[in-house]
């Protein structure tokens, strides 16, 4: 009991702190018409010190992933598989597709360019599938060798921050090319890196396009599992022995799909769906707001430009593929 006081003690000013921030993104939002989730990102932005604050960045470090992996796990209620159908096959396929062939196209360009094929493999992964989450996961199964930890390291703070300048940018791009609401949502959550980011993203357009960015995002996310599980049989060699490993499956997608399959089944109450419809929408505003805190963009300068390189066309490769596809099949 005492350890557990302790441990909210020391998370309080940090989530406090976020909390605030989200607090002041909402009241913009209904005093002015801005984007809540986009006011609290650059809210965020401007006070990324705090993150660096003994008292204040363990509970931003907290916000940033747990009350992230609440909020989605907690959209699940208002998602049904009405909606993977109106997706539609084509769709669907698209997003796979996107994912497989920005993975394979990196590897190839290494391979062509006499790059280090395990950083593309790397770097391709988090871009395709779920940023900093997919670069740990697939770091865990390659072989170890001494660049690894710089590798994982550049590939988690380049992947965060283009995913923040996505976030920001993608949907005014979706605006210039024309985009509907379903087609922003499938572009949103199928370019995008990060879970925070695209839920910033969708959210700051409408809740439809929100939904429909959330959803086709975890599609890309449970597709971690059988890429890391193919990488891993490719290299026929295993993690260092006693080495912690990341879930194949994060939890909260398993929840996000299970409250969707209640929802589906018609399970869940109407005062449920709504109590937690709100939770997880202050959730998910605190833990942008704390994202925002812990983008520092002046780390960006400090990597390698070739690197930088890369991880950009990889970004590109994605947006570029979706954008076409959508138009077409859209």
């Amino acid at each position: 009991m005492t350890r557990l006081a302790d441990t909210a003690r020391s998370l309080f000013p940090g989530v406090a702190l976020a909390a605030l921030v989200a607090m002041a993104a909402q009241f913009l939002s209904e005093h002015y018409g801005a984007p809540a989730m986009l006011m609290a990102i650059l809210l965020g932005i401007a006070l990324a010190f705090l993150s660096e604050e003994p008292r204040s960045a363990p509970g931003i470090a907290f916000s940033s992933r747990v009350l992230l992996r609440i909020g989605v796990a907690l959209l699940g209620v208002r998602i049904s598989t009405g909606m993977v159908q109106e997706l539609g096959l084509g769709l669907l396929a698209l997003i796979i597709g996107g994912v497989l062939a920005t993975i394979g196209a990196s590897i190839l360009a290494a391979w062509v360019l006499g790059r280090d094929r395990l950083f593309a493999f790397l770097s391709g992964g988090a871009v395709a599938i779920c940023g900093a989450s997919a670069a740990m996961a697939i770091s865990s199964v390659l072989p170890r060798r001494e660049e690894g930890e710089r590798d994982l390291i550049f590939t988690v703070v380049s992947v965060t921050m283009l995913s923040t300048l996505a976030m920001i940018a993608y949907p005014i791009l979706a605006d210039r090319l024309g985009f509907d609401m379903r087609q922003t949502g499938v572009f949103l959550g199928g370019t995008i890196h990060d879970v925070a980011q695209v839920v910033g993203a969708g959210y700051s357009v409408s809740e439809e396009t929100g939904d429909l960015a959330t959803l086709v995002k975890l599609i890309r996310v449970t597709m971690l599992a059988p890429i890391v599980l193919g990488a891993a049989l490719v290299m026929r060699r295993r993690a260092p022995e006693g080495a912690k490993r990341p879930p194949l499956v994060p939890g909260f997608v398993l929840g996000f799909l299970a409250l969707a399959a209640l929802n589906s089944a018609g399970l869940l109450p109407v005062w449920f769906s709504e109590a937690a419809s709100a939770v997880s929408r202050w959730a998910l505003l605190t833990a942008i707001a704390a994202v925002g805190m812990k983008t520092s963009l002046k780390k960006l300068l400090d990597v390698g430009g070739p690197a930088i390189a890369l991880v950009a066309a990889q970004t590109a490769f994605i947006a570029v593929l979706l954008g076409v596809g959508i138009a077409v099949i859209a």
